[in-house]
């Protein structure tokens, strides 16, 4: 593909990723921002009304379903409608000769994801939190249709890349699978569309903790079944088989870290909302809007990383992508340390600066640049070619299986338990800064036989 007309020095084709997946950001984050607030805001209010920990249950199956279903459809991608279609295509923009390049165009990529991020909370949130939630929500969905339009309009730059899926050898073969793809297809919107369909008519009912449980089962008992088919099954090279098992290990890791940050939307937003002194020159700051301060960060931080990772690699001082996984756990732990120390002022029947969440945000933003843009990278570099879609969809699983977690603690930050004992609040932030602090130190010692796995690749 040719770079003469360039984005910031990438292919021109990355700006039409950074567009697109800043509108669905906007739609994703907004609806975010509001979701678990209305789902356990009085009835009174315009909310639903529920208790922690069905709403908390609720809201991590919805995130974990924005993220689970990048794995069949990474499939889908790379074996019937084409990279193109799916929008799996980050990788292949770069030739193999600029991995590290590659690391600064997912960097700026992710900032385009968290400009969405940032402007979202910012207008449904005040619309969802002042006027009407159901106004918060559209305004959100508004967003999703805005990204598609540019998407269509662009996408003449990112040339033929991604245009048709993997084809099978025999075509009769192929005509069979497509037959039987599109049959699994149809199944599926018949069997969605009836539970919808049942479900609004009120024949029949969901317990939301219980479903998260048995969703949480699954996608682990999947997530090892779908490894233990490529490695025994596909066609890999021994050398592939290796970076396998290292997408396996970053996939561990990774959902640990997700199960952390994603505390976010959820256990942190009911602490601003409920437990925050939010008071700014005599106004109130609304909840959702520090959904924002983490996109301000990374904003203002992703060129920084972006130059850092190229500038380490011209002094031959590139730290590998083990070591950059190590230190974003790390990070979001001394995030969560942050805003377990501030939560100890509620026992004294006060409420915390909300500066401490500003601190808290920035230190997991930090967390999640040495992370996050690596982490998207590693997976196209580490996959086999013929695997990428798929491993992007592993990857994008880990954080569905961290975003579910997230959700589930969320549910212990139940009001009335914490106004009989305040400690259960932040008993709950340093058991987090404990899993994740000692899991980064984990990785830290682990990384020399990871690298060695992973053979010429940071």
């Amino acid at each position: 593909m040719s770079t003469d007309n360039t984005f910031f020095g990438h292919p021109r084709g990355l700006a039409t990723l950074f567009f697109t997946e800043m509108w669905e950001r906007f739609s994703y984050y907004g609806m975010r921002a509001l979701l678990l607030l209305f789902l356990v805001d009085t009835v009174e209010n315009g909310g639903l009304g529920l208790d922690e920990k069905n709403g908390a249950a609720i809201y991590g199956l919805y995130t974990m379903f924005v993220y689970l279903l990048a794995l069949p459809g990474g499939w889908l991608a790379d074996n019937f409608f084409g990279q193109r279609k799916a929008v799996f295509i980050g990788g292949g923009l770069y030739p193999a000769s600029e991995q590290t390049k590659r690391d600064a165009g997912f960097s700026l990529f992710y900032m385009g994801i968290n400009l969405g991020a940032f402007i979202a909370p910012l207008i449904t949130g005040y619309i969802g939190e002042q006027i009407a939630w159901n106004y918060g929500f559209g305004v959100a969905g508004l967003g999703m249709a805005l990204g598609l339009v540019q998407y269509k309009l662009t996408e003449k730059h990112l040339g033929d890349v991604g245009l048709e899926p993997a084809k099978l050898d025999d075509p009769i073969k192929q005509a069979k699978r497509d037959k039987n793809i599109k049959t699994v297809l149809w199944i599926f919107i018949i069997v969605l569309v009836a539970i919808l369909a049942l479900s609004f008519l009120g024949l029949i009912t969901f317990d939301p903790v219980l479903v998260a449980g048995i969703s949480g089962v699954v996608i682990f008992i999947t997530a090892t079944l779908f490894f233990a088919y490529v490695l025994l099954f596909e066609k890999l090279t021994r050398e592939e088989k290796k970076k396998i098992i290292v997408i396996g290990v970053l996939f561990i890791f990774s959902a640990l870290f997700w199960a952390g940050f994603e505390q976010a939307g959820s256990s942190l937003n009911l602490f601003a909302k409920r437990y925050s002194d939010r008071m700014f020159f005599g106004w109130e700051i609304p909840a959702s809007w520090f959904q924002s301060v983490n996109s301000i960060f990374i904003i203002a931080l992703s060129p920084v990383f972006a130059w850092l990772w190229i500038w380490l690699s011209k002094k031959n001082l590139m730290i590998g992508t083990p070591v950059k996984f190590g230190m974003g756990l790390i990070f979001l732990g001394l995030g969560f340390a942050a805003v377990a120390i501030a939560s100890q002022q509620i026992g004294g029947g006060s409420k915390p600066i909300w500066m401490w969440l500003i601190l808290t945000y920035f230190l997991h933003t930090a967390g999640e640049l040495f992370l996050s843009p690596v982490g998207l990278s590693a997976m196209t570099k580490l996959a086999p070619r013929k695997l990428v879609g798929q491993m992007m969809g592993i990857w994008f699983m880990s954080t569905a299986f961290g975003n579910l977690i997230a959700g589930l603690m969320a549910g212990e930050m139940d009001d009335a338990a914490i106004v009989a004992n305040p400690q259960l609040m932040p008993d709950l932030f340093w058991f987090i800064v404990k899993t994740t602090v000692i899991s980064g130190v984990i990785l830290l010692l682990l990384s020399k036989p990871v690298r060695k796995l992973m053979g010429n690749i940071n």
